[in-house]
């Protein structure tokens, strides 16, 4: 099979829009959890610092984009620069394979509040497609266009099915990631009611999330894109793009047993697969970055996978969960995961799991802690998203 190589990493983050600058931050474990809407209880929440979309588009061209694709766009222009891939490549010949958990929140929140007045470019505005369809726009993109709605899974799905894509030859470039933007008042008190968002006494917001820790108690929403550029190694190589890993190896799967409790067997399932796509072990990957949603059933369900797949060597796996530093990006959360974990492989530093003092007896993991970042011998490491609905996806990644 073709070696799928990443040649292009682009992000809008609760960390700034320059990937190294951002990884950088999570490596001195800085939170960008911040109070949002004080007219909401207790809401938190990793929004953007600044987002110039200026910078991408018109006043003329704005009307009917909402945030999310204003985000996407502005990701997959970062990554495409990044790679400088497109000038050889038939249109035809270029995919866009975009996550997307829940499309323009914005955009329905302000219809929502339109006393009857609906914006008429509503309906485009918030489709969950149109992050796809306006990076297809932008790049003149006549090939596979394809949205991936499953919830937190979305955009690790994406990257998986645009590396199959590029291994069948379908397509010789993907842009592949996601977008989401979803700090809106509605939707921050929707989750509120699933009681799923952590708890935090006023000014502890940045240190609010805990995965794996025995005191978790939630997450909190981030909001952002992060877009990879997808090539054959072989056509990498051929026009001599650096190349930040390969991803040698993905896997998805359905729990099938319930729709908002996660099953351990379903990631399992996931986990392995992608070792078997890989052609690896479970000793052969040194680093997880972990689902961890920091909520008290589902990082122990995600332990127990790790444990039925590593076994005995789980203690071999470092991990950490960067969620407690940028929030749940959501539909986008996988694809900026992926950036991460390329980065650690690429650098052989490890972002820490912040905020954890005392780990969870149900989840004893190697937690990456600030003080033991360095890897120097990693050469694979693994990505977990798995999502509301069942679907599981894990990216496996190596040095190129």
């Amino acid at each position: 099979m073709n070696a799928v190589a990443v040649t292009g990493l682009g992000v809008v983050s609760p960390h700034g829009d320059d990937p190294q600058a951002m990884f950088a931050a999570l490596l001195r474990s800085e939170s960008a959890l911040r109070p949002v809407f004080p007219e909401l209880p207790k809401p938190a929440a990793a929004a953007l610092a600044a987002f110039d979309e200026s910078r991408w588009f018109t006043k003329l061209q704005l009307p009917g984009v909402d945030r999310v694709s204003q985000l996407a766009v502005a990701a997959a222009d970062l990554a495409l620069r990044d790679a400088g891939a497109t000038g050889d490549v038939d249109p035809q010949r270029i995919g866009v394979f975009a996550g997307c958990g829940m499309g323009g929140a914005a955009a329905l929140e302000a219809a929502y509040r339109s006393g009857g007045r609906v914006p008429p470019l509503t309906i485009p505005a918030f489709m969950p497609n149109a992050p796809a369809a306006q990076v297809a726009m932008r790049h003149g993109v006549q090939g596979l266009v394809l949205t991936y709605s499953v919830a937190c899974a979305s955009s690790a799905a994406a990257i998986a099915e645009a590396a199959k894509a590029v291994q069948r030859g379908d397509v010789d470039l993907a842009i592949a990631g996601g977008s989401e933007a979803l700090i809106v008042p509605g939707v921050l008190l929707a989750w509120q009611a699933m009681q799923t968002l952590a708890g935090f006494k006023p000014g502890e917001e940045a240190t609010a999330i805990r995965p794996f820790a025995s005191d978790r108690s939630g997450f909190a929403l981030g909001e952002g894109a992060a877009f990879l550029i997808l090539e054959s190694a072989q056509r990498a190589r051929r026009r001599g793009a650096r190349t930040y890993g390969l991803l040698s190896g993905w896997g998805l799967s359905c729990d099938a047993t319930h729709l908002t409790k996660p099953d351990a067997a379903g990631q399992a399932r996931a986990l392995r697969a992608a070792l078997r796509q890989a052609d690896l072990q479970p000793r052969d990957v040194g680093y997880c970055n972990a689902h961890g949603t920091a909520t008290r059933i589902g990082d122990v369900v995600e332990h127990d996978a790790l444990a039925e797949v590593w076994g005995d060597g789980l203690d071999g796996l470092r991990v950490s969960s960067t969620k407690a530093l940028h929030g749940h990006l959501l539909g986008a959360g996988g694809a900026l995961e992926a950036v991460i974990t390329l980065l650690a492989l690429q650098q052989r530093q490890l972002p820490p799991n912040a905020h954890t003092d005392t780990i969870d007896p149900a989840c004893q993991l190697n937690l990456v802690r600030d003080d033991a970042t360095s890897a120097p011998g990693l050469e694979a490491a693994i990505s977990n998203s798995f999502a509301f609905g069942g679907t599981n996806a894990v990216l496996l990644f190596s040095r190129g």
